[in-house]
């Protein structure tokens, strides 16, 4: 019988690592690699800032895993995991609902002999009262086309009042400076002047406020200021209100409320602001920390359960000599899908398994049309700084790897040429 892995979650992280076993392991018929998500597509999620703002359609974009599964010799199933049986090696997925609230798939189980969980994670509000009610959140493909219809909305409404009226205003707040916040900022200007470009001109570029609310005392707490003090200056330049040390304390169909006082009116508001593994996973007997995320040895096995690994965004992996664990980044989870390719394999050899190291190859934030800051960090070059078109161009080319690592250099470098020949046919901005 053939060693069955099955796969939670097609993230970035999960879906290389079904790729890249179904190549291998799946290809030569050495094991039973299964892929399981509560979508049947996919889209990379540090790209859903641009879907939000409609630079990108996510349509064009969105990868199809019924097809990736059969091209790359892995079994997809459709589901939602809610359970986990250890003593008899299965994972229980809940019922799959169509939108007319009909049943199309039942609850069932799904027998494995090692299981990866890799389900990413989603936003904090940290309890923020108002939060879930009033925000947008962009953790999925569905929140962010939710907020570019409420985006296309106001335009619409104001493009449809009389002549005589003047002209109308539009006020976005984003709350948390991180690394969504701040692109999803940049990028909403560049709609609103493509979406005036386009005749929706009743509200025009100067009149959309855009304010970024962070309770650390700086833009990208996260990264080195080196990287936040350019990105800071840009948003300025571009007229971005930044608000830092200033955590929201109460969030209002109105706009929202800090703690220090200030009130800062909103039509649209999203929180992009912390993150939590989902919470089930809480629940399946396995060592959690305080944010829902699975403690891992360094071979990313579960504290619990060597049958078990768990990965990316979900996963508390700790860092050798360092304080914190690896931080939740596409990077490490494309590192530790790398890894867990190697490792599975010589699992099944009974050999012993490789421990993850995280290794920073930098940091790219992108602004839109307008400019990119960012830091590259390698073995012979150090940290080179980089800005402006150049780390634009890098920061593009992370996105290219990402396909190539699913479709291939061939594939990929014709989709390449598709974008670039749909580029005269389509307009520069989704509007609808």
């Amino acid at each position: 019988m053939q060693h069955r892995i099955v796969i939670v979650g097609g993230g970035a992280g999960g879906l290389e690592l079904a790729t890249r076993l179904g190549r291998t392991l799946g290809k030569r018929r050495q094991a039973r690699v299964t892929l399981v998500d509560a979508n049947l597509t996919h889209i990379w999620k540090p790209l859903l800032h641009e879907v939000a703002a409609g630079s990108l359609n996510s349509s064009g974009d969105e990868l199809n895993y019924v097809a990736q599964a059969k091209w790359n010799h892995f079994e997809f199933q459709l589901g939602r995991m809610t359970g986990l049986n250890r003593q008899e090696r299965q994972i229980s997925l809940a019922p799959a609902i169509d939108d007319n609230g009909v049943e199309v798939l039942p609850a069932r189980q799904i027998g494995y002999d090692t299981l990866v969980l890799a389900v990413g994670s989603t936003t904090n509000d940290f309890g923020t009262p108002g939060a879930a009610e009033h925000c947008i959140f962009l953790d999925t493909r569905e929140q962010a086309e939710r907020f570019h219809r409420q985006l296309l909305s106001h335009y619409m409404r104001a493009h449809a009042a009389r002549d005589d009226q003047p002209a109308a205003s539009f006020n976005v707040a984003i709350i948390g400076a991180g690394a969504t916040g701040v692109e999803l900022s940049a990028e909403l200007l560049h709609a609103a002047r493509e979406l005036a470009a386009y005749g929706l001109d009743r509200i025009r570029p100067e009149d959309v406020g855009i304010t970024l609310v962070e309770a650390a005392p700086r833009v990208l707490p996260g990264l080195p200021e080196r990287i936040g003090n350019p990105v800071r200056q840009t948003l300025d330049k571009l007229g971005v209100s930044v608000l830092t040390d200033a955590a929201v304390s109460e969030v209002t169909s109105e706009g929202l409320h800090t703690r220090d006082g200030r009130f800062v009116p909103a039509e649209l508001k999203v929180w992009a602001a912390g993150i939590r593994a989902p919470a089930f996973l809480r629940d399946l007997g396995l060592e959690c920390n305080r944010i829902n995320q699975l403690v891992v040895r360094p071979t990313l096995q579960t504290t619990l359960d060597e049958r078990i690994f768990a990965f990316g965004d979900c996963a508390a992996c700790p860092q050798p000599d360092a304080e914190h664990n690896v931080p939740p980044r596409a990077q490490a989870a494309h590192q530790q899908a790398s890894l867990l390719a190697r490792s599975l394999r010589l699992l099944l050899q009974g050999q012993a398994l490789p421990e993850y190291r995280y290794r920073d190859y930098g940091s790219l934030i992108s602004l839109s049309r307008f400019s990119a800051v960012g830091n590259l960090m390698g073995n012979l070059t150090g940290s080179v700084m980089l800005e402006g078109w150049l780390a634009r161009l890098f920061y593009v080319s992370l996105y290219r790897m990402h396909q190539i690592a699913l479709y291939g250099l061939v594939r990929t470098a014709l989709m390449m040429i598709g974008d670039r020949l749909s580029r005269s046919t389509e307009p520069r901005l989704k509007l609808h």
